[in-house]
């Protein structure tokens, strides 16, 4: 288990009235969603989850578009225009990012209006294509069938996402937020060498030992105990505990680190942590295990006021300091591919 997580100042993280409204109401939405029996409230849910269509003329820069890669597996392609790249020629290859929405592997989807922007904001900063997946939910869709749909969508990327490309990828990367960050890690340990790097963003892990962070956050936004157990039960196979490989990966990747060293393959990864985030103990500890496991190029962003899903805030200082970083980390490592494919 990590050390002990950083001591936030005491009272409140700091929010504007604003955002502290919008985390309210949809903690108090995804509460009253959650039935006894294990279901979700679907239709309630439908009610207030606000939807961004798909804009094929470019709004702000960046065109989006949907694309079926299944009979039940969908990714929107969001991809920045010629302008929005700084006037860049047409012809220049662009990295694609596979991103994973967060909500508990429960909540959301591709087109949830606040995963719409953020995908926005990503393909601008970067710039590159980023593809969205609306993979499958729990409890409907339980482990591993989240996976599986990473699994497809990155395959289906990596094979030229049916010409909807503006040209051959230069790199590709995982990215994805909570569950989503989850996601992305398990869709890169599947193929370490077929991916450039790995953006997890305030992952969500845990575990049946409950970590000091879980502990002293439980009141945080998002945080609290009950909520999460059901999340998980509604996520993994029945019967199993929160130490099932797919909840503590920690200590799974640590239970697989043998003497071969398997992990050495995986790729880059930036782990971005909150210090008002519940989770933040299993996400360093995440980022211990790789390193230990021999994974060579492993780090951790801290963002000291931010709370969990604090990205989804664009007017948010960390939010707009989360994008640029994950910008830098992505240019940074296709450049150093790039450099090394010509050596």
């Amino acid at each position: 288990m990590a050390a002990p997580d950083p001591q936030p100042p005491p009272g409140k993280p700091p929010l504007p009235w604003r955002a502290r409204l919008l985390v309210g109401a949809a903690s108090a939405l995804h509460a009253a969603s959650l039935r006894g029996d294990g279901t979700v409230n679907r239709f309630l849910l439908s009610l207030f989850d606000r939807h961004a269509p798909p804009t094929p003329s470019p709004v702000a820069g960046v065109a989006s578009t949907d694309h079926a890669v299944s009979d039940h597996l969908r990714v929107r392609l969001f991809t920045p225009t010629t302008t929005a790249r700084g006037g860049d020629d047409d012809s220049k290859q662009l990295p694609v990012v596979v991103y994973f929405h967060g909500g508990g592997f429960v909540f959301h989807s591709a087109a949830t209006a606040q995963y719409d922007e953020l995908c926005r904001r990503l393909a601008t900063a970067i710039p590159a294509a980023i593809a969205s997946v609306d993979y499958r939910l729990a409890p409907e869709h339980r482990f591993p069938a989240p996976y599986d749909d990473g699994d497809a969508a990155l395959r289906w990327v990596l094979a030229g996402a049916g010409g909807a490309l503006p040209s051959p990828p230069a790199a590709v990367f995982v990215a994805g937020d909570s569950a989503g960050g989850n996601i992305a890690h398990q869709v890169a340990a599947r193929h370490p060498t077929d991916v450039s790097g790995l953006v997890a963003v305030q992952p969500f892990f845990g575990g049946e030992e409950p970590t000091a962070s879980e502990l002293r956050l439980r009141d945080a936004p998002f945080g609290g105990p009950e909520r999460l157990a059901w999340l998980w039960r509604a996520f993994l196979p029945p019967g199993t505990t929160r130490d099932h490989e797919a909840a503590n990966v920690p200590d799974a990747i640590r239970r697989g680190g043998g003497g071969d060293r398997p992990w050495r393959a995986f790729p880059a990864t930036v782990v971005c942590v909150g210090g008002w985030d519940v989770h933040q103990d299993r996400q360093r500890a995440y980022a211990d295990a790789l390193r230990d496991a021999g994974a060579e190029d492993v780090a951790v962003a801290e963002y000291p006021d931010a709370i969990h899903a604090f990205y989804l805030f664009g007017e948010l200082a960390d939010s707009k300091k989360m994008v640029a970083d994950v910008a830098g980390f992505v240019n940074r490592r296709a450049e150093q591919l790039k450099q090394r494919a010509l050596d």
